[in-house]
């Protein structure tokens, strides 16, 4: 079963008032592993930077205006997501901010039903508790300490540890070395030794017959 983790950062919050995207992080999932396969890039949004979206992402316009605009990135990007489900914190706004990106390119919008919101899984989980991407790497106990800023692919290589958790909890072989070690020690040709002599000696025997005649001691039907 493929899946694909995924975030985006932006300029804003609406993309109706003209914010747009300006990175997003892929990392593809396989049975729910991380396979090392990635989509990364960097997005020029054609506009100024918000000074409160820099503080999250630290992402400058001067920065952005040297990588390629959405349009030479889209084909690219679809190839890579296919129609594998898109597992995203909080999907309704990145794929808001997707859908818009699609349809300025009079593209077809992707569909709701493609994704799976981590958010909403772990609220049903967790009710009452912070459902933070933080929270949640708390919580599990996973290394965040790198998060000193939000970035599209470090958070979804992040999420893609939190859906595991939220899933069922961290199985033998989460990377890929691992997962390839055991699937070579599961795959050793066991040692069959001979069975084992069970019939008794003598002595066995003769321990064993006192032992029945023990039975048939009066103590035992008091």
């Amino acid at each position: 079963m493929r899946e694909i983790a995924l975030d985006t950062e932006t300029t804003g919050f609406d993309p109706a008032s003209g914010d747009r995207i300006v990175e997003i992080g892929c990392v593809e999932l396989v049975n729910h592993l991380p396979t090392g396969n990635i989509f990364h890039r960097y997005i020029n949004p054609e506009r100024d930077m918000p000074e409160g979206a820099f503080k999250v992402h630290g992402l400058s316009e001067e920065f952005l205006k040297t990588h390629n605009v959405i349009a030479r990135e889209i084909d690219e990007f679809l190839a890579f997501i296919g129609n594998a489900k898109l597992v995203i914190h909080n999907a309704q706004f990145d794929m808001k901010f997707l859908n818009a990106e699609l349809i300025r390119m009079k593209r077809p919008p992707l569909s709701m039903s493609q994704s799976i919101d981590t958010v909403s899984m772990a609220r049903r989980k967790f009710p009452g508790a912070q459902a933070s991407l933080d929270a949640l790497c708390r919580r599990f106990a996973i290394d965040n300490s790198a998060r000193t800023k939000h970035g599209a692919l470090l958070d979804a290589e992040l999420l893609a540890e939190v859906y595991l958790e939220l899933i069922g909890g961290r199985q033998q072989g989460f990377t890929l070395e691992e997962n390839a070690a055991f699937a070579a020690e599961s795959q050793t040709e066991i040692e069959v030794r001979p069975a084992r002599p069970h019939a008794a000696s003598d002595d066995e025997q003769a321990a064993h017959t006192a032992f029945l005649e023990t039975l048939t001691d009066p103590i035992w039907k008091q």
